[in-house]
């Protein structure tokens, strides 16, 4: 079975663009499996809502769980490593990732970046070794499909792709593309130019 995963995080929900886009991508990735003598391998799609159902930031409190000895977890803190570990084993279940990424001041969603913080475990997605931390999440793909009001790609402002790709590499997801939609606050013509060549390059990764 291929797992993708779809990992929304626009506040708007699911008719976000990123959220849209993101569907639309994974809706491809399957079609394009299934056309490509793959029909005998199943799929299984899972979503989740970044938004809808936010993780709780990180406190020292969740930290102190997760760096405690299981032997030694309070009731609640179990509670708070479960949580973790069913978004480790989902992402770890996972042969692509797709994330919709909406940028917010210049940044990702700070559920996205709760998000992170929940699966970023050392000993569990990574392990520090003599020459530094090395991901312990090999063979997958992330695809991140990245929506913005303004145009940002290329230049200083864009914050976002550099701090994404890093925390996916982080956990050894290294192979990572990103696909951009900019320009969607500009005007009706900026807008649909962008989302018709944001469906044009998820065409073209998709096959």
């Amino acid at each position: 079975m291929k797992t993708y995963l779809q990992l929304n995080s626009s506040l708007h929900g699911t008719e976000s663009h990123s959220s849209r886009l993101a569907r639309q991508f994974i809706a491809t990735l399957v079609r394009t499996d299934r056309s490509a003598d793959m029909s005998a391998v199943s799929t299984r799609v899972v979503v989740r809502d970044l938004a809808n159902q936010p993780l709780p930031h990180l406190t020292a409190e969740r930290f102190t769980a997760f760096v405690t000895a299981p032997e030694q977890r309070t009731a609640d803190q179990s509670r708070i490593v479960a949580e973790s570990d069913a978004l480790v084993a989902e992402l770890a279940a996972a042969d692509v990732i797709v994330i919709g990424l909406p940028m917010y001041n210049f940044g990702v969603p700070s559920t996205l970046k709760a998000y992170f913080d929940h699966v970023a475990r050392a000993g569990v997605t990574f392990r520090y070794t003599a020459n530094g931390p090395e991901g312990l999440l090999h063979g997958k793909r992330a695809f991140v499909i990245a929506t913005r009001g303004g145009k940002y790609a290329g230049t200083p402002s864009d914050l976002q792709t550099a701090y994404v790709r890093q925390c996916l590499g982080f956990i050894g997801i290294t192979d990572v593309e990103f696909i951009y939609a900019e320009g969607l606050a500009m005007g009706e013509e900026s807008r649909t130019a962008a989302i018709a060549e944001a469906a044009r390059r998820i065409e073209q990764l998709a096959a």
